[in-house]
């Protein structure tokens, strides 16, 4: 009975939220549920510098920046499901009263959407879990990242979809629901910070979510949207709940995402700006440095840019590779340097010992959040492989190497598995020998930034998860690593361009490939965005941000520059 009682607390738990989302957004004033007049548009595409300096002078209104962004925010979720939380009405609070936001500060007036991990005062964090319904009650102040927004002046007004894992490339779960990619709704918009990804490319402006093996950069990637990831300790992270409490093989980061490249830098220059470390305790005293962004941003400059292609675990599909080599070209037009990565560091044991690292405790952790019956991602699940008995993980891991004769595959069922505290050591042990190589390898081939895909497919259709989980190695490194990085977004999927060439055979390849490559088909992902990741060192936000700034200036192409109102069309209210 105990377990029929906890299915039930579920459905009712989830049916509430659901239930109280759709009021939220129902008893908002009907401006939020009109079509985007020009002066919104205005709004959506004005530089972010001109709509502080107009909320700070009195010129523009905030409420009316706020009212502009709701209505993207409430069309965006209609057609994606994109949020969770929605703060609008508090946040209107907020502004008519002056309460908590500083309208003379570096972010004045500025929405900002939050990932579902980050505490909002007043407002439940759920990270998709029934079981965290209602744990309002235990959080009514805000956390310190929320907090810093608002002494910046900042606004939050929504809260976005997520899975319940946080270690997947699709953002559902049965609290909230399925979030879908804009530019195609039978495909993911990416995960875990994909209801973010959602919003940003419908219109949004600026948000904030996570990221331990991809999880705004693979969104960003899905949805055609800017992010980066910052290496631990330059962007604050107190304020907030993870389903992995405790996991520091991989650190998790809490990073900015935009639509913009010029939204992504203005503020995360302003959040740095606002001296973090005064607010958590686990950011470094690092100021911005503007000497390191003209350094990189200096026409004159020449850069030396590595090109990895390939993890050598799943080569990229045709699009992504077009995406990289499009990037490369016009790197070259400039006069840069582009230098082969053939010799880099085994990619592989990084996977590897990476996904030992981040589910050392067999996912003991985001599973006993679930309560009976609740929904698991598909790719997350396999994690629960590691609670199967050993004899049931040797025998699989036999049949796969030795009779399907996949080492690479077999070697990652050979991992999945719980580890005792001694073996978590030595993982680490050898983490840190491998960051060592990579340093080594970076000083001697002295590159300035490297590109990459941001993984070896474009967005994946709903449910592949358990077949494309594995298939992380491009961004996962990085975490590993502890660099940071950034995506640009370069083009779209082209039906004609991108596919597969006739005697192409994903049974031929490794067992990873081949479960990927079942979900590869340019036909269906035409106009699904593409991006390249570019990738500097710890601590480098300031050279990222600039290079990615020379990237997009190289490709010259505007057309991410202004919003496209299209992706809002065909929404019903």
């Amino acid at each position: 009975m105990s377990f029929l009682s906890d299915y039930l607390r579920h459905k009712r738990d989830c049916n509430l939220k659901r239930a109280e989302r759709k009021e939220r957004i129902s008893s908002l004033g009907p401006e939020y549920h009109a079509a985007l007049s020009g002066k919104d548009l205005d709004t959506i595409n004005k530089p972010i510098a001109e709509l502080v300096s107009g909320v700070q002078s009195n010129a523009i209104s905030p409420l009316s920046v706020l009212q502009t962004y709701g209505k993207v925010a409430i069309r965006a979720h209609l057609k994606t499901n994109c949020l969770t939380e929605v703060l609008i009405s508090a946040a209107e609070d907020s502004l008519k009263n002056s309460k908590r936001v500083n309208l003379q500060g570096p972010l004045a007036g500025i929405p900002v959407s939050l990932k579902d991990t980050i505490i909002v005062g007043g407002f439940d964090t759920t990270v998709g879990y029934s079981s965290f319904v209602g744990n309002k009650a235990d959080n009514p102040q805000d956390g310190p990242m929320v907090r810093l927004l608002k002494d910046a002046g900042a606004v939050p007004y929504v809260k976005t979809n997520l899975p319940i894992s946080l270690l997947s490339y699709e953002s559902t779960n049965d609290v909230w629901g399925r979030c879908t990619n804009p530019h195609n709704k039978a495909y993911s918009p990416g995960g875990s910070t994909g209801g973010e990804s959602a919003l940003l490319a419908c219109g949004g402006r600026i948000g904030i979510g996570s990221d331990v093996a991809g999880s705004v950069r693979v969104p960003a990637h899905f949805s055609g949207c800017y992010s980066l990831r910052c290496a631990t300790g330059r962007w604050p992270k107190a304020g907030i709940l993870t389903s992995m409490p405790g996991q520091e093989g991989v650190p998790s980061v809490y990073s900015p995402m935009a639509r913009t490249l010029d939204d992504l830098s203005y503020f995360t220059k302003a959040v740095i700006g606002m001296k973090p470390w005064k607010y958590d305790h686990s950011v470094h005293p690092l100021a911005w440095r503007d000497e390191v962004v003209e350094e990189f941003t200096d026409q004159e400059r020449r850069l030396r840019v590595g090109v990895l292609r390939t993890d050598k675990v799943v080569d990229p599909s045709p699009a992504c590779k077009r995406a990289l080599e499009t990037v490369e070209e016009a790197l070259r037009r400039e006069g840069h340097e582009i230098v082969e990565m053939e010799d880099a560091p085994d990619m592989f044991e990084a996977l590897r010992m990476g996904a030992l690292l981040l589910n050392a405790d067999g996912g003991w952790w985001f599973n006993s959040y679930r309560r009976f019956g609740e929904w698991l991602d598909s790719g997350a699940s396999l994690l629960s492989f590691g609670k199967w008995p050993s004899i049931v993980r040797y025998l699989s891991y036999m049949w796969i190497k030795y009779i399907r004769r996949d080492n690479l595959w077999a070697e990652l069922v050979k991992q999945t598995r719980p580890i005792s505290a001694a073996e978590n050591w030595g993982e680490v042990k050898k983490r840190e020998a491998y960051r060592a190589e990579w340093f080594e390898y970076w000083n001697r081939k002295q590159f300035d930034v490297l590109i990459s895909p941001p993984n070896a497919l474009p967005a994946i259709p709903h449910d592949a998860s358990k077949d494309t989980f594995s298939n992380c190695g491009y961004c996962f490194l990085f975490n590993l690593l502890d660099y940071t990085a950034g995506i640009i977004p370069v083009t779209h999927v082209d039906s004609a361009l991108d596919k597969l060439p006739s005697t192409f055979d994903h049974k031929r390849l490794n067992g990873i490939a081949t479960r990927a490559y079942r979900h590869y088909d340019a036909e269906r992902m035409h106009g699904l965005p593409v991006g390249v990741q570019i990738i500097g060192r710890r601590l480098e936000e300031e050279k990222v941000l600039a290079v990615m700034k020379r990237v997009e200036n190289a490709l010259r192409e505007d057309r991410y520059k202004l919003f496209d109102p299209e992706l809002l069309n065909n929404v019903v209210d």
